[in-house]
C-alpha cells in the first residue's frame, strides 16, 4: 500500500501563518500538522509515501527528507503551478504502482480509522459529521455508497462530509483526465468523484475522529486535542519551586526557574527559558528557543519557535508566530464583553474565547493592548501603549 499526502498548497485562510511555511507544516503540540497525519499512516501499516509538494516544498523536504528518521520512505511529486486538487493527485501518477491511500495533509486522522480504510475494497472516501454542514460540501450515503456530492449551501441536505481521504486504484488516473477546469479554473477532484458516483461504486466509510484544520483557531482545537495524549517527561533542568500538575513535557536545554507554575497538558521545546514566577495553564504549546519570563501567563495557546514573552504579559487562546517579541505589559485579550463569538474579520471562530493570530518576527513595544479576533501580518511592529484592533498586514507599523 502506498499513500499520496497532498501538501502542495499555501493555506490563504491561515495567512499570516503561512508567509514562511507552508500550511502543512504548522506546528500543532510542536509538530508539523502533516507529522501527526504521516505517522498515524505509518502506524496503520502503510511504510511508502509519495508527498506532493509546491508551495514551501523546502520546508517540507527539510523536515521530512527521505522519511528515513521516521521508519518509512518518502518521494516527492512537485506541482509547480497550484491548478487544483485533480491536478495534485495527477503529479503522482508516475510514482503509483497500485492502490493507494490519498489524503489531504491538513487534517488530524487516527491510525485506526486509517486502518479501516485501506480494509475497505477501493475506490472508498472517509467522511465525518459535522454540526456546522453549511461551511463544508456535504456527502449523501445510501447504506455505505456515496450516491451525491453538494456544494456548500445555506440548507444542506446532509450533515455527512468529505473528510479528504481516499482509496484509489490507478483508475482513478484515467477519470481525472476527463477532468476539465470548474467554474473556479481548478481541476477539482470532486468531478472525478461524481463518475465514480454515476456508476454507484464509491464507497463511504464513517471515520471515528477528524479534525479539519483549515482556520487558526482550528489550530487550537486540534493543539487541545493531541495534547491529550501527552506523558509526562523532562529532559530539561527544572529547579526548586517549580510545581508541576498533570502532564507535561519539557525539552532539552530548557530551565524551568524557581516560582513558576505549570498545569497541563502542556509541551515545552528544546533550549527555552521559563520563568521565574511564570504560569503556563493547560493546552498551550511553547516551540524551541523561547523565552516566558517573570508573570507572564499563558494559556491554550500555541507559541512558535524562537518568540520571546518576557515579563507581565497574557497570552490565551492566541496563535503566535516564531521570532516574536512582546514589551512588558503587552496584553492579549481574549473574550467579549457580551461572551458572544469571537469574529475575525467577517468570519465567525464559533469560540467565545478566541485571542489574536500573530504572524512572525511582531514586535510588540511596552504595555501594547490587543483586542480579539486580531491579525497581525509578519514583521509589524508597534509603539510602546499601542491599542491594536483589527486586521495589520505584513510590515505594519504603528509610531
Amino acid at each position: 500500500m502506498e499513500c499520496v499526502v497532498l501538501a502542495a498548497g499555501e493555506g490563504k485562510r491561515m495567512r499570516p501563518l503561512t508567509a514562511r511555511r507552508p500550511k502543512v507544516m504548522l506546528p500543532v503540540a510542536n509538530h508539523p500538522m502533516m507529522e501527526h497525519l504521516v505517522l498515524a499512516a505509518r502506524d496503520a501499516g502503510i511504510t511508502e509515501f509519495v508527498f506532493v509538494v509546491g508551495y514551501g516544498e523546502r520546508e517540507v523536504r527539510g523536515h521530512f527528507g527521505d522519511g528515513s528518521c521516521f521508519g518509512i520512505h518518502i518521494s516527492y511529486a512537485p506541482q509547480r503551478q497550484q491548478m487544483g486538487t485533480a491536478d495534485a493527485l495527477r503529479s503522482a501518477q508516475d510514482l503509483i504502482t497500485g492502490p493507494f491511500l490519498a489524503m489531504n495533509g491538513d487534517m488530524i486522522l487516527t491510525s485506526a480509522d486509517i486502518a479501516c480504510m485501506i480494509r475497505t475494497p477501493a475506490p472508498c472516501m472517509g467522511t465525518s459529521t459535522t454540526d456546522h454542514p453549511g461551511d463544508f460540501g456535504v456527502v449523501l450515503v445510501e447504506n455505505d455508497l456515496v450516491t451525491a456530492l453538494e456544494e456548500k449551501s445555506k440548507q444542506p441536505r446532509s450533515n455527512i462530509i468529505n473528510a479528504g481521504a481516499y482509496l484509489f486504484t490507478p483508475e482513478i488516473f484515467d477519470l481525472l483526465t476527463r477532468v476539465g477546469l470548474s467554474s473556479r479554473g481548478e481541476l477539482e477532484l470532486t468531478d472525478a468523484l461524481n463518475l465514480l458516483i454515476g456508476e454507484r461504486r464509491l464507497r463511504a466509510v464513517p471515520l471515528s475522529t477528524w479534525m479539519d484544520v483549515g482556520y487558526p483557531w482550528d489550530l487550537l482545537d486540534a493543539n487541545a486535542t493531541l495534547l491529550t495524549a501527552l506523558a509526562s517527561e523532562n529532559y530539561g533542568t527544572v529547579e526548586e519551586g517549580v510545581h508541576l500538575s498533570g502532564p507535561v513535557v519539557i525539552g532539552k536545554g530548557t530551565v524551568v526557574k524557581s516560582g513558576t507554575y505549570i498545569e497541563g497538558p502542556c509541551i515545552i521545546g528544546n533550549n527555552c527559558r521559563i520563568g521565574p514566577h511564570a504560569y503556563i495553564r493547560g493546552a498551550t504549546s511553547i516551540g524551541d528557543d523561547c523565552h516566558i519570563g517573570h508573570c507572564t501567563e499563558l494559556k491554550n495557546s500555541i507559541v512558535m519557535a524562537g518568540t520571546k514573552i518576557p515579563h507581565f504579559n497574557y497570552i490565551g487562546d492566541s496563535v503566535i508566530g516564531s521570532g516574536c517579541n512582546f514589551g512588558a505589559g503587552t496584553k492579549i485579550a481574549n473574550l467579549r464583553h457580551d461572551h458572544a463569538p469571537v469574529r475575525v474579520g467577517e468570519k465567525d471562530t464559533r469560540h467565545t474565547k478566541f485571542g489574536a493570530v500573530i504572524g512572525d518576527n511582531v514586535r510588540f513595544g511596552i504595555n501594547c493592548s490587543v483586542n480579539v479576533g486580531s491579525v497581525i501580518g509578519s514583521n509589524a511592529a508597534f509603539a510602546p501603549g499601542s491599542y491594536i484592533k483589527g486586521n495589520f498586514g505584513e510590515n505594519s507599523t504603528i509610531q
